[in-house]
């Protein structure tokens, strides 16, 4: 009877662990949807728009100018500029 026990503990730990392993990169897919998302939105509009028989060229250039913007406030975004720059040294 002690082994189902054991058994029944380890696939939990298994499950556990991919739950953890689902729940980080979901956290990862929103920051980039977060910076991206425009981007891909207007890209996906051009296309569609294209497909269409329609001129997509706006939506084309919406899609760089939110890509710009996005490489920009990625840029502004580092672990140099984490806590707002402030640096402490402790002597």
């Amino acid at each position: 009877m002690k082994s189902l026990s054991f058994k029944k503990r380890v696939l939990g730990q298994g499950m556990t662990e991919y739950i953890i392993i689902v729940a980080l990169i979901a956290i990862a897919a929103i920051g980039v949807f977060k910076f991206f998302g425009e981007t891909a939105r207007n890209q996906m509009g051009g296309m569609a728009m294209e497909l269409g028989g329609k001129d997509g060229g706006d939506a084309i250039k919406e899609a760089g100018n939110a890509a710009d913007a996005a490489e920009k406030e990625g840029e502004e975004k580092n672990l140099g500029s984490y806590n707002g720059g402030n640096t402490t040294t402790s002597k």
